[in-house]
């Protein structure tokens, strides 16, 4: 039957970012003006929000709470509100303040901020349902269109949806205000502020397919034929039943958009009762399917239609890819049943020096980063990640574990005076709000990122309290309960801290038993669970400074660590944790265990380990005057006050620049790439004739080291050895040369020189164009390096950038732990020999985008980058 055209599509999904105004309240420490829980009380006596069909809406809503702010009323002036475009992430502009603890970062992220926007419907939106999409908001917020309270979610990394309907004025002006209240003491890492992912506005008709209401899973599938059943929810918010029609198209999904189309379900006829919802299956057939995997990355488009007669009053697209995922426990993983060793890594949501706003490149840039290592999972550690992530996992062939939470009921935050044991204890953290939202955002994560092929795992949790008491294992049952009745295709995890955990009943709720730190453990855990799965899912937690190498090197792993710098030796960890070495070992002795999690693969903002507090002691400062200025202040306040603001675990530092540990891993995880990785760098004249230890990372058997042509010994890596070491060379500076080998022929070959005096800057861009849209980055790597063009570590120049042509600079870095440089601006020092620059283009403007880079006593480069029309 022929369907009557019309101008608009039955179904808008409009981004929302543009022409915000912001204000923030006075203060990293603004006191509230009212309590959030007011907000919280109204939300849920009310219903709104909720995400589980099954619960009942109360019968009686709260009041609305009552605040003496006025910057949620139509008529406020905010004229001279700070104008921006989302997404915005407050507080990575700063400034860093010593007096902020390093947990977050020492960046000014608590506090309140409102946003507002003005904007306007046309008429022909009349009768249609106008709601307002929010990918995540940072945190605590509470929404109000033209004076009205509609609604609010209090968890930060939740996506959810606030109807604005009621309240909407069509063909006129409209005002939505939200204000968002970050508790200080509320994250253990650096959260982020504002409305930082993405906005969406959506509008339908009043009969369509509900929010994240296609669910797709694969039934069958072989070389011949795959069997897909297609979920749809559908929903009826009129006062009279529909006559509905479904269909369903299968496309094959390419790099350019939709093919033609592979398989059509059967027509489905149904009648939908005023008020309800109903879901119906479609049972779809694909011949000879493109299954998803981590080398074919083939992926189709599901395309539904609900229609009323002839009119079609509803389209929605839903992007999946076909595979099945399975856990041995006795062999691990395995995707379109070929075994696959999981190489992962954990990576928290923030973006280095551009903060925790969500920017399509700067995450592929660090999915290609991991890539090139060898990584082929990551998992999203700890909390719901950005949903423009998965799908770059679905794009790039990653594995991703999805996890909800941190922490359950009982929080790890509390206020410093209070003791934990404390029966009266509050909570800063998601604990507060844990009992009302864990439902609704558990279901809110599955829903939303279940069609995702690259997800592989649900996590429910990161070292959760709960796993140290007895009853523990009856709140994760019931976690678990609530991902399996939305999900039934992929394994329940939760990564485990406790080694008791794996023994106690906690571990009888999980799929797959994640453990941080235990690889002394694997043999016994699989011994002791013969049928459950097992996984690393944090591990080494290694900490290094790119670039930084301290004497005597030693084995011992809390040693190392001088001016708030730790070794690049790769030979430290805390006393928790281990060195990449030790957990390579327990995965090679329990082949069982499915792969390993590496915390982590980017250095980020906050939990400064080993410098996560104030000091005591002197940590062996080797400049005499900053030796003096710490004894001074040490005399003075008894303490030490700690700069670092940002982690030393990661594989590769804040500003994406590899640190030496890069290639250990990229060795294991690459063992067919041909190469040679040495350290330390080979510039030490205040070392002439002392030991100077040298260790090479290669995949190779076999490898020889020279010093100037003399050989210094030909090394053979045993069994459950991961690393080339000569730890008595004595220092001489020239060349360093190392020749590996692997079944006896020659493999791989790298050389280490001693660099000549910094002369010249050199520019790296990352690509040589880009998109005109306004979001679209390069990054741009400068280099201090000699006359023959060789990196030249140990320097730390002031360098002065300048921009000409359509692009701007949004932020600039080094990788140094300790830098309180702002990330905004035209100037920056290097660390060890590298800055860092990330240029944006300009909405609408193409052309050539030209850096230059300038420092007192070296020769000046530039490099172009053409911004293109998009």
């Amino acid at each position: 039957m022929a369907r009557t055209k019309t101008t608009r599509p039955p179904r808008e999904r409009i981004l929302f970012n543009d022409d915000w105004r912001f204000h923030r309240e006075d203060g990293h420490n603004a006191a509230p003006r009212f309590e959030y829980s007011q907000i919280r009380d109204w939300i849920l006596s009310t219903g709104a929000e909720l995400i589980n069909e099954g619960v009942a809406r109360p019968a009686r809503p709260a009041a609305e709470p009552q605040i003496d702010e006025n910057k949620f009323l139509p008529q406020f002036d905010d004229g001279k509100w700070r104008p921006l475009d989302l997404p915005h992430d407050w507080a990575i502009e700063g400034p860093f303040s010593q007096d902020l603890p390093g947990e977050t970062g020492k960046l000014p992220w608590a506090g309140i901020g409102w946003y507002r926007k003005h904007f306007s419907l046309d008429e022909a939106d009349s009768g249609k349902c106008i709601f307002l999409d929010v990918d995540g908001a940072m945190s605590h917020s509470a929404i109000w269109l033209n004076g009205k309270l509609i609604g609010g979610w209090p968890y930060g990394y939740s996506s959810f949806r606030v109807e604005l309907t009621p309240y909407v004025n069509v063909g006129g002006d409209n005002v939505l205000a939200i204000r968002l209240e970050n508790p200080p003491n509320s994250s253990r890492w650096y959260p982020g502020s504002g409305l930082y992912r993405n906005l969406w506005l959506v509008k339908t008709n009043p009969v369509r397919v509900r929010q994240w209401g296609t669910f797709i899973t694969t039934r069958r599938v072989s070389a011949r034929e795959a069997t897909i059943n297609l979920d749809i929810t559908l929903e009826n918010t009129t006062d009279a039943e529909r006559e509905l029609i479904l269909n369903t198209t299968i496309f094959a999904l390419a790099d350019h958009g939709r093919a033609a189309p592979v398989a059509r379900a059967e027509p489905s006829e149904l009648k939908l009762r005023s008020h309800f919802q109903t879901m119906r299956t479609h049972v779809v057939r694909i011949k000879k399917p493109q299954l998803w995997s981590l080398k074919h990355r083939h992926r189709y488009l599901a395309v539904t239609t609900v229609s009323c007669g002839d009119t079609e009053i509803d389209r929605v697209e839903t992007p999946f890819g076909i595979r099945s995922v399975r856990f041995d426990p006795d062999r691990g993983f395995f995707l379109n049943d070929e075994h696959i060793t999981l190489k992962g890594v954990c990576l928290h949501h923030d973006l280095g020096a551009l903060g925790t706003a969500v920017n399509i490149r700067a995450l592929e840039r660090q999915l290609e980063i991991m890539q090139s290592m060898g990584c082929n999972s990551i998992r999203t550690s700890h909390n719901p990640p950005a949903p423009e992530l998965l799908d770059l996992c679905d794009r790039m062939g990653i594995l991703v574990i999805d996890e909800a939470f941190d922490c359950w009921r009982r929080g790890k935050k509390w206020p410093p005076d209070v003791a934990e044991s404390d029966p009266n204890i509050r909570y800063f953290d998601y604990a507060t709000d844990f009992d009302d939202w864990h439902e609704r955002d558990l279901r809110a994560l599955v829903r939303r990122d279940r069609n995702h092929p690259s997800v592989v795992m649900w996590s429910i949790g990161n070292e959760v309290v709960e796993q140290w008491y007895p009853d523990g294992w009856k709140l994760a049952t019931r976690l678990a309960g609530i991902v399996r009745e939305e999900d039934r295709t992929r394994a329940v995890t939760s990564a485990f801290n406790g080694e008791m955990a794996g023994y106690s009943g906690f571990q009888t709720a999980l799929d797959v038993v994640g453990y941080n730190y235990k690889p002394q453990e694997y043999v016994k855990l699989h011994r002791s669970n013969p049928t459950l799965a097992i996984v690393g899912s944090e591990t080494a937690s290694t900490i290094s400074s790119r670039g930084e190498y301290f004497f005597p090197v030693t084995n011992d792993k809390l040693q190392g660590q001088v001016n708030f710098q730790v070794s690049s030796y790769d030979l430290s960890a805390n006393w928790w944790s281990h060195i990449p070495d030790v957990e390579f070992r327990g995965l090679d002795e329990c082949p069982a265990v499915a792969g390993e999690y590496v915390w982590t693969g980017f250095d980020y903002l906050g939990e400064p380990t080993p410098y996560n507090a104030d000091s005591s002691n002197l940590l062996n400062f080797t400049d005499p005057v900053e030796r003096q200025f710490a004894e001074q202040e040490l005399k003075r306040i008894g303490q030490i006050r700690v700069p670092s603001r940002s982690s030393y675990f990661g594989i590769v530092d804040l500003a994406g620049f590899p640190k030496d540990r890069f290639y250990i891993y990229q060795a294991r995880w690459r063992p067919n790439l041909r190469m040679a990785h040495i350290l330390p760098h080979w510039n030490w004249p205040e070392r002439l004739g002392e030991i100077t230890p040298v260790h090479v990372y290669s995949a190779a058997d076999e490898a020889e080291l020279f010093l100037n042509g003399k050989s210094l010994g030909r090394r053979k890596r045993k069994r459950l050895q991961y690393r080339f070491r000569w730890d008595e060379v004595i220092y001489q500076p020239g060349e360093l040369k190392v020749i590996t080998y692997k079944r006896k022929k020659k493999w791989a070959t790298a050389v280490c020189r001693t660099t000549g005096p910094a002369h010249q800057l050199t520019l790296e861009p990352d690509r040589k164009s880009l998109s005109a849209d306004g979001c679209d980055l390069v990054f741009v790597t400068v280099k201090i390096t000699d006359e023959q063009g060789s990196l030249v570590p140990r320097t730390h120049n002031l360098i002065q950038f300048t921009v000409a042509g359509p692009g701007n600079i949004v932020a600039l870095d080094n990788g140094d732990p300790t830098s309180f440089e702002p990330f905004q601006g035209s100037s920056h020092k290097a660390f060890n020999g590298l800055a860092l620059v990330v240029l944006r283009s300009m909405s609408g403007q193409a052309g050539k985008i030209t850096l230059t880079a300038q420092s007192e006593g070296l020769k000046a480069n530039s490099t172009t980058i053409q911004s293109k029309a998009p």
